[in-house]
């Protein structure tokens, strides 16, 4: 549906469809934003073995990653050319930014910055420098892909600034959310869709 969408985007016929439907698709869309927006992929299971532990990972992660596509195909919808006023739905985009914001400080950084590891035993965030040093460049391909998405998403957001006016709270954050990439190391595509975005909102 998210390949579909910014397909039918870029040929510039979303406009075609019935507004109804449309705003019908987006309402779905959110209940998938909301399902996977504040799941946490880190999960250390005490009791649990390997193998309990990694298909709860996987389960997570397969909601995660649906949401991240639900996110993307509204966003798709919303910065399709001569869109109606109705597809622009508060409520909607407010979830797109909350599952971003949470889904980068809470899977994505941690993975590819260490400094951003919150030790599992209870000693906090792990010690920088000899965490960075220690860093493996290995990636999971789910959370590459994740990762890829979420880019798609900070872009697109960006573009979304350019062509719908949003509350200062809402700005607020796509603010937040924009400028932490830059504190982050091994995230140089993130950074690039950030200074879009960052750009987007300084020409409020």
């Amino acid at each position: 549906l998210g390949s579909e969408s910014a397909k039918i985007k870029a040929m510039g016929i979303m406009d075609k469809l019935s507004t109804d439907k449309t705003v019908k698709v987006l309402n779905i869309l959110e209940k998938n934003i909301q399902d996977g927006s504040k799941l946490s992929t880190l999960l250390n299971h005490n009791n649990d073995t390997e193998d309990e532990e990694r298909l709860w990972r996987d389960l997570i992660m397969e909601r995660v990653t649906k949401s991240a596509d639900a996110c993307l195909t509204a966003i798709n919808i919303m910065t399709s050319p001569n869109m109606p006023k109705a597809v622009y739905i508060e409520d909607i985009i407010e979830r797109v930014i909350q599952y971003t914001k949470f889904h980068l400080q809470n899977t994505l950084y941690p993975q590819y910055d260490p400094v951003y590891r919150v030790d599992p035993h209870g000693g906090g965030v792990l010690s920088s420098k000899a965490k960075r040093a220690k860093c493996s460049t290995h990636k999971q391909r789910v959370i590459v892909m994740l990762y890829n998405k979420v880019c798609d998403i900070v872009s697109s957001l960006s573009e979304l600034l350019e062509i719908q006016l949003l509350t200062d709270t809402t700005i607020l954050q796509v603010s937040s959310m924009g400028i932490t990439p830059f504190f982050v190391e091994n995230v140089s595509e993130l950074q690039l869709c950030a200074i879009k975005l960052v750009t987007a909102v300084s020409t409020f």
